[in-house]
């Protein structure tokens, strides 16, 4: 990282509350574990008495069966974050531009900005469409799918092509995919070109955001140079272990795709009677409030006992509000909260 990036950098707003009174709608975590990590947890505690194995052969297994890919083009990285802090660190020097979505995740610019790069904002719908023209000029493109805040994913054959033109241009592509485990969609890991990086994170899909464990896939110099760079014993013993474990439990994946997809689409069929809200394939939904002022329309959902996000915070949002998708129960007390009270008006129940 850059010295005086670091010393004139800032954090950026992220979901999550603090508040144990409250129903916590702000963070898109699934709000179920799979059977089996506590007994994963408690048995890697002993064997946390000794350092991690570095190589990680278990958990890249996992992890590459996952998303489709070999083994050996997995890096183990504690959380999708750090994965692409790794990617950024190993291509962007002082000066450089990087092509950055918005509204999209804060962290992707202020990562940019650490590394003493400057980051090049395009709409995150128009950003793989970009030409060798403004392709050459970028050291990195950052591609977020299913996009944050917005929840639409990228169909693969598109984000492939402009793979292909990023390779042209010598220019790294970032795809990070810290939601797509909630639905169905392949992996950017099985476009097998070098200069992609896919990001992942495990903790969001598997409900265990404190755990912090995810992984990089690249190929080629590209996942030399990340093997190379990233920090030993980058997972401790209880995440590489509890992340195997879940990586494999495809019963809970699967059930909690169909969850989410129903939920989702119920909840969206709710909200729209208040708000505009955005088609989505992730576990939330953006809604424009119009002309309602957002900090009420938290604040009142607040007093109800539910938390939502504040998405004034990304760029170019100005009217909006981000909403988990959790389970039957829970998504019915978001409803009444933003006032949204007939159950009859909703639907039938269909979620197991």
């Amino acid at each position: 990282m850059d010295p005086e990036s670091i010393r004139t950098g800032q954090r950026v707003p992220h979901g999550g509350e603090s508040d144990r009174d409250l129903l916590d709608f702000s963070a898109n975590t699934n709000p179920r574990t799979p059977d089996g990590v506590g007994d994963a947890y408690a048995a890697a505690l002993e064997a946390s008495r000794r350092y991690p194995d570095d190589d990680y052969p278990d958990f890249r297994a996992a992890a590459a069966a996952f998303v489709g890919c070999d083994s050996e083009r997995v890096i183990p990285t504690a959380g999708g974050l750090a994965a692409i802090r790794l990617a950024m660190e190993g291509v962007l020097e002082p000066g450089d531009e990087a092509l950055v979505p918005y509204p999209s995740f804060g962290e992707y610019a202020r990562e940019v900005r650490l590394q003493g790069a400057t980051p090049r904002f395009v709409r995150y719908d128009e950003l793989i469409d970009v030409g060798p023209t403004v392709l050459e000029s970028c050291a990195l493109a950052v591609v977020c799918t299913p996009n944050n805040p917005t929840g639409d994913a990228i169909d693969l054959d598109a984000l492939a092509a402009f793979a292909a033109r990023c390779a042209d241009a010598d220019t790294t592509l970032l795809v990070d995919e810290a939601f797509l485990g909630f639905t169905d969609r392949p992996s950017a890991a099985t476009v097998d070109l070098e200069p992609v990086v896919v990001a992942r994170s495990l903790t969001k899909l598997f409900g265990l955001p404190g755990l912090r464990a995810g992984f990089a896939v690249a190929t080629g110099e590209q996942r030399d140079a990340l093997a190379t760079a990233r920090r030993t014993w980058s997972l401790g013993t209880p995440a590489a272990r509890v992340g195997a474990h879940c990586l494999r439990r495809d019963e809970f994946v699967r059930e909690t795709r169909g969850r989410v997809a129903r939920e989702r689409e119920r909840m969206r069929g709710a909200l729209e009677r208040r708000f505009d809200v955005y088609p989505s394939d992730a576990p939330y939904l953006l809604c424009d409030v119009g002309d309602r002022d957002v900090s009420t329309v938290i604040a009142n959902a607040r007093a109800a006992g539910v938390a939502i996000r504040d998405a004034t915070t990304f760029r170019a949002l100005d009217s909006h509000v981000r909403v988990a998708v959790k389970d039957r129960t829970a998504n019915d007390r978001l409803l009444a909260a933003l006032g949204v009270r007939d159950r009859e008006d909703v639907g039938p129940e269909t979620d197991p």
